[in-house]
């Protein structure tokens, strides 16, 4: 289970060319793996400054519930912030805690010199990467595809390819839209695009095509649904609350 409970969250958002997002939205999940209700997880977009600049602060966080918060205790900390004008990051702050497994690290991006400063505060060390030009964190990233893809323009088929930055290493994200189809929610049946980003099959997901997900066919391109088959079973989240997004979220009546 180790980095898959918000890492999963964070892959899963495409949208149009028009903002998509505001400050003050806000958006809660449940999560199961296999029969058992996992974890929860929360998505807020604040406003706030870094050395006086004025940034969007996406602020995350996931926490195992139940048993599972009994023998294998989760408490992920995940946070960007995103120059507005740019929709590029500036710093990204990672805090997890995974059955006694830590990370605790902050990435300072310049993207004038294209040079990210990585300091681990679990080892004390403080280094410095290069990175590609329009480089993203693994949550920004979210928000960047949220203002870029243009919907009316979606073809089944279509790949999206861009670079993200976490750790200390680059690494190539790419995303498949699938086709759109109605997705029954708590809310009501939606219009819906699935997507399905490739990743690494590892010790994590079963295969490279493990995981799929789907986000409304609206101007807020909230995510809704994902679907992860893992190397060992399968895991599952749906949007289960929300607040303060900036469209209005279209459910088909019946």
């Amino acid at each position: 289970m180790k980095n898959t409970i918000f890492i999963l969250l964070l892959l899963t958002i495409a949208s149009v060319h028009s903002q998509a997002y505001q400050n003050g939205e806000w958006l809660k999940f449940k999560i199961k793996y296999g029969w058992f209700k996992a974890s929860e997880a929360t998505i807020e977009v604040k406003k706030a400054k870094i050395n006086g600049q004025k940034v969007l602060h996406i602020d995350g966080f996931g926490k195992s519930t139940g048993l599972l918060d009994v023998f294998f205790k989760v408490r992920d900390h995940y946070e960007t912030y995103i120059n507005p004008d740019t929709n590029l990051p500036v710093r990204f702050v990672r805090r997890i805690n995974e059955g006694g497994y830590k990370k605790n690290k902050i990435l300072n991006f310049n993207h004038t010199t294209n040079i990210v400063e990585v300091i681990d505060k679990k080892h004390n060390t403080k280094n410095s990467f290069s990175f590609i030009e329009g480089t993203q964190d693994m949550m920004s990233v979210l928000y960047f595809l949220r203002n870029k893809v243009d919907i009316k323009r979606l073809k089944p088929g279509q790949t999206f390819t861009l670079n993200l930055f976490f750790d200390e290493e680059n690494y190539p994200f790419k995303v498949k839209f699938l086709k759109k189809e109605i997705l029954e929610t708590k809310f009501g049946d939606i219009s819906t695009l699935k997507f399905r980003p490739y990743v690494k099959a590892d010790r994590v997901f079963k295969e490279q095509e493990s995981l799929s997900f789907w986000v409304s066919a609206d101007e807020n391109k909230v995510p809704l649904k994902i679907e992860a088959k893992l190397a060992v079973g399968s895991l599952t989240a749906n949007l289960d609350q929300f607040k303060g997004l900036k469209h209005s979220f279209s459910i088909i009546a019946k």
